[in-house]
């Protein structure tokens, strides 16, 4: 049995500066789309701790901290490099086509 992988464009890659975060809301989904000196992830944008937004969290380096309660992620893989998070970060599959920022799920 093959599985189908869905290709979700979430925004275009110059809407994203440098070392900052967009929130992209989606059916069912709200994501944070990083620029890493033009290397692109995504994130969910809901910390694993609490109501913390990730794309309003300080960018520093490749982590994110949230401005909730300061639990700190790695944004290239979800893992968490600061309490109080425990959980990591759900990561997706990025691609980039024409200038667009995709996600497969």
């Amino acid at each position: 049995m093959t599985q189908t992988c869905t290709q979700l464009d979430l925004c275009a890659t110059g809407d994203v500066n440098d070392g900052q975060a967009l929130k992209v809301e989606k059916p069912g989904l709200t994501l944070a789309v990083f620029n890493l000196e033009g290397d692109f992830f995504v994130t969910d944008d809901l910390c694993t701790h609490g109501p913390g937004s990730l794309s309003e969290g300080c960018i520093i380096g490749d982590a994110v901290e949230c401005n909730f309660h300061n639990g700190v992620f790695d944004i290239r893989t979800g893992e968490v490099l600061a309490p109080p998070c425990l959980t990591p970060l759900k990561t997706y599959p990025v691609s980039i086509e024409g200038g667009r920022v995709f996600i497969s799920l």
